[in-house]
């Protein structure tokens, strides 16, 4: 008899926890929540700000670990920025407000390619995250970004520049209710960037809480990067 899918609902998938070593020194404690079989591809997870919270365990990326690499086949790479803990352990160094943290960036985009030998990678953000993602993640390897509840606080002038001239795909999801962008400003600002494909989520507040808000971002996610496995069941 099937039951719903729960928040604290964990599926199979092969766990490994891993450290990794910046170019400036520090030491970034992360996890690979890979798929037993049936592989897609991979997203690399940037936290919301630590200093809210913000960490590798954050609910939507808690939950994609436990679901996607079952569900979508998808690998979900986890990390803490310079100076976050978790569960997992504590990254050292300490927060810079989205500057230093592009050595973490990087250390992590290497890591998937030239250590878990990743053959395709998007890169997520979430909050604080989108913008360390917008600002850093510029490795061509990377295939796109996904960015959930974009706050575009911390980005500097050309970073969006960039994106529009490099031509990658963005996809934005903005909540209806979001604290910082609402879906009006943010097809102002994201404009800029015409090969954003930019989605308002009605009744969405900008920490993505409630299981069907849940369910919507992991099934955008699926879209974007394995659209093959869609739709995400909502029952085990």
């Amino acid at each position: 008899m099937s039951e719903p899918i729960r928040p604290s609902t964990v599926l199979a998938a092969t766990r490994t926890a891993f450290t990794v070593q910046t170019e400036d020194g520090q030491t970034l404690v992360g996890e690979v929540s890979a798929p037993i079989e049936r592989p897609t591809s991979a997203i690399l997870c940037c936290h919301p700000n630590p200093t809210g919270g913000g960490m590798m365990d954050s609910h939507i990326y808690k939950k994609a670990a436990n679901r996607l690499p079952e569900m979508a086949g998808i690998t979900v790479v986890r990390f803490n920025t310079r100076g976050t803990s978790s569960e997992a352990g504590t990254s050292t160094g300490s927060y810079d407000n989205g500057r230093a943290e592009k050595y973490d960036v990087e250390a992590m985009i290497n890591y998937c390619f030239n250590t878990l030998g990743l053959q395709e990678l998007w890169v997520v953000g979430w909050s604080f995250g989108t913008s360390i993602a917008i600002s850093h993640a510029r490795d061509p390897r990377v295939k796109g970004l996904i960015l959930l509840s974009p706050t575009l606080l911390d980005i500097v002038d050309g970073d969006l520049e960039f994106w529009a001239a490099d031509g990658r795909p963005i996809v934005a999801l903005i909540p209806e209710h979001d604290d910082y962008l609402k879906p009006d400003q943010a097809r102002e600002r994201f404009s800029v960037i015409p090969q954003t494909e930019l989605i308002a989520v009605d009744g969405a507040k900008h920490l993505w809480v409630g299981e069907p808000f849940v369910h919507r971002v992991l099934s955008e996610i699926a879209r974007v990067v394995a659209p093959g496995r869609l739709p995400l069941p909502t029952e085990i």
